[in-house]
């Protein structure tokens, strides 16, 4: 195990060390024990080069780990310090004997989170933090900024595909689901389905895709699901449908159509193929007062490993949403474009969506 020291009641690693990924460093914070035994959380950074204390806090998703190095560049162009958390028993913080991407209560992630901010408003002189979450990672992120122990230090949130329903059909929601969360509270341990490997074998550059990532973190196939994970999903997601009350700005994208394909179809490098984005969007209205919802056009499940006109449209809508919430230099793109109107078209790059219509 690695020496660790106390900065500030968290656990840490004595210094940031180089990375798996070109440009990037970690440090290894440590929570306290869990149900099965100790769990690192492995906190991920690329800083921007100007002094300003803006940064965003990326939570990655089921079967996922942070990768996507161009999604760090997009934020540090924008002056923004970029770190990225891999949760206790994911990526960069599975342990060997840990059962990978596994939990029985989504508090435990919430710590997490919770640890990773505090450490960069503590340590890495953050002032203004964008809480980012990515699928089950939005679920988390929703979470924390509705009930989280430093909620109050999250100035806004962007989720990218969230995970605030399970996509099934309405028979099965209604019958089924409560049945398999009923089986996770006294089985934990019992295996269930899991995911198709249509959308691993989309994204991979070995298979239909054109990202590169760390198989034993994200396998093409996924990893094993089971009933105590179901359940903490199902209660999780209860949260959301009973209404949770964000008060900082909150950007939702998802991908403007979904697909099931059972086996490898085309289908899958234009559509979700993991949620069903009708239910993001009718959801997304339960987070909070001030939500955005946008869909993106022929986007994936992971918006950001989607083809590089859908990327631009994602990129163009962040950037624009990011200047109108911080009110930074919105005044130089007024005069530019002549209104704020026609700045918000302008910045989100609508002769990209020109494409699709």
């Amino acid at each position: 195990m690695t020496a660790q020291s106390v900065m500030n009641g968290v656990k840490v690693t004595p210094a940031w060390t180089a990375d798996v990924l070109p440009g990037f460093e970690r440090i290894t914070l440590a929570a306290e024990n869990a149900f099965d035994g100790p769990v690192d959380v492995v906190l991920v950074r690329r800083r921007a080069e100007t002094g300003t204390g803006s940064a965003v806090l990326y939570v990655h998703g089921f079967v996922d780990y942070f990768f996507q190095t161009h999604l760090a560049d997009f934020f540090v162009q924008q002056g923004l310090h970029f770190y990225a958390v891999d949760l206790r028993r994911h990526g960069r913080s599975l342990r060997n004997g840990q059962r990978p991407n596994f939990t029985m209560n989504f508090d435990e992630f919430l710590e997490d989170v919770n640890i990773a901010v505090e450490y960069l408003r503590k340590e890495e002189g953050v002032n203004w933090l964008l809480l980012k979450g990515h699928s089950t990672g939005g679920l988390v992120a929703a979470l924390y900024a509705h009930r989280g122990l430093g909620r109050k230090h999250v100035e806004a949130v962007f989720l990218n595909s969230p995970y605030l329903d399970t996509n099934l059909p309405t028979w099965k929601e209604r019958m089924v689901e409560p049945l398999v969360a009923l089986l996770g509270r006294w089985f934990p341990l019992v295996r269930i389905p899991g995911f198709s490997q249509v959308y691993g074998q989309s994204l991979h550059e070995d298979h239909h895709g054109q990202w590169k990532f760390n198989t034993e973190w994200k396998p093409i196939e996924g990893f094993p699901v089971f009933a105590g994970w179901f359940t903490a999903v199902h209660r999780a997601q209860a949260e959301v449908q009973r209404g949770l009350n964000i008060e900082c700005p909150c950007l939702v994208m998802h991908a403007h159509r979904s697909s099931m394909p059972v086996k490898w179809n085309e289908d899958a490098m234009t559509s979700d193929v993991i949620l069903n984005v009708e239910d993001i969007s009718r959801l997304s209205e339960r987070l909070g007062p001030n939500v955005e919802i946008q869909a993106i056009p022929n986007g994936v499940h992971d918006l950001i490993l989607s083809k590089e006109a859908s990327r631009n449209i994602v990129w163009g809508i962040l950037r624009g949403w990011l200047v109108r919430i911080r009110n930074v230099g919105m005044a130089g793109l007024v005069c530019m474009f002549g209104s704020w109107e026609s700045c918000w078209v302008a910045d989100c790059g609508l002769e990209v969506l020109s494409q699709f219509v």
